[in-house]
């Protein structure tokens, strides 16, 4: 059922925004960035369901930290994420020019992502929501690399309009969700750069992948365009550094089609590999990720029908070169016991 249109609330969201936007630009950026602090400490301490869902998620993923670490881990998360919104999003046009972005970015080895753009090859990119995952497509577009990045529109399309003009302020081409996959067949097949923001969930028809010891609903399009295309796909990254309006662009991973065509089955090494250089990233910097998200609520269908972890799937597990026997072991166990609490 299609919701219905709410242009009264959504011009008032946006005339707040932008007030408040407008206030905060009066101000130094090192002021504004703790003021947001100030905003995500608030919000942590007054919203207790999702206090408890990101500390949960945290001590899973990192189960040798103790409930103290997870909590501050967990309530950095929210500081970053409003320093993000509410300061970096809006002074990236105005701060990082072609003339002073050195003053801001720091690059790590991203030379293997260089070499195909100057050479106009195709690449996929993906990062996850860490760090800044804005910059990084907004830095390549800045250096005159075209890229174009999948997103979703917002909903109130007076806010859609203005974030998607400051995304696109030099150069980066924002493509909604809804009949994308033609343009971006047409990207690849012309040699561009398109990226993906890759630790979404994916729905109870996702492909379920191990992620910090869990399986986890993954999007399969990535690894069907890499393999449709022998497209190689670049995992990167942009870390802040010192809390910071400073960052540190990386690549986390390289990913050939020459490490996948041997393997047993290529799209679910693919996914699999995408979801280790998520890890990667989120480990470098726990305290950026968006620990809110939702990343483990789909289930597989043993899981939701009570059912031990089908053969065929601990084989592929098993086969992922990166898993130890003790890693697969606590993945297949964690989801044999789900299970088992479905039936019970």
């Amino acid at each position: 059922m299609a919701r219905k249109p709410k242009p009264i609330q959504h011009f008032l969201e946006y005339s707040a925004l932008r007030a408040v936007s407008g206030f905060m630009q009066c101000f130094r950026v090192e002021q504004n960035l703790r003021t947001a602090e100030g905003v995500g400490s608030l919000f942590y301490r007054s919203n207790a369901n999702r206090r408890r869902r990101a500390c949960q998620n945290i001590h899973e993923s990192f189960p040798n930290l103790s409930s103290g670490e997870a909590e501050a881990i967990a309530e950095r998360s929210l500081q970053h994420m409003f320093q993000l919104f509410l300061v970096d999003s809006m002074v990236m046009p105005r701060l990082i020019t072609p003339d002073s972005w050195s003053r801001y970015i720091s690059i790590g080895d991203l030379g293997p992502v260089l070499d195909r753009m100057i050479q106009g090859k195709p690449t996929i990119m993906i990062t996850g929501h860490c760090g800044n995952w804005e910059l990084l497509g907004y830095y390549l577009a800045l250096m005159g690399f075209p890229i174009a990045a999948l997103a979703r529109p917002l909903d109130n399309p007076y806010l859609n309009t203005w974030l998607m003009g400051i995304r696109e302020a030099r150069g980066m081409k924002i493509i909604t969700k809804w009949g994308a996959t033609t343009e971006l067949i047409s990207l690849l097949k012309n040699g561009g750069q398109v990226g993906f923001i890759a630790d979404q969930n994916a729905g109870d028809q996702g492909l379920f992948v191990p992620f910090f010891g869990r399986l986890a609903s993954s999007y399969k399009s990535i690894g069907l365009l890499a393999m449709r295309y022998d497209i190689p796909i670049v995992a990167g990254h942009a870390r802040r550094v010192g809390g910071q309006f400073r960052y540190h662009l990386s690549c986390t991973d390289f990913i050939r089609p020459d490490d996948w065509t041997d393997q047993p089955d290529p799209l679910y090494y693919i996914t699999a590999r995408v979801n280790r250089a998520m890890e990667t990233m989120i480990e470098s910097a726990p305290e950026q990720y968006l620990w809110l998200h939702r990343r483990w609520k789909s289930r597989p269908k043993h899981e939701r029908e009570g059912q031990p972890m089908p053969k065929r799937l601990v084989r592929k597990i098993e086969a992922l070169p990166w898993l130890s026997t003790e890693q697969v072991r606590h993945i297949v166990d964690h989801s044999n016991t789900l299970a088992k609490n479905k039936v019970n």
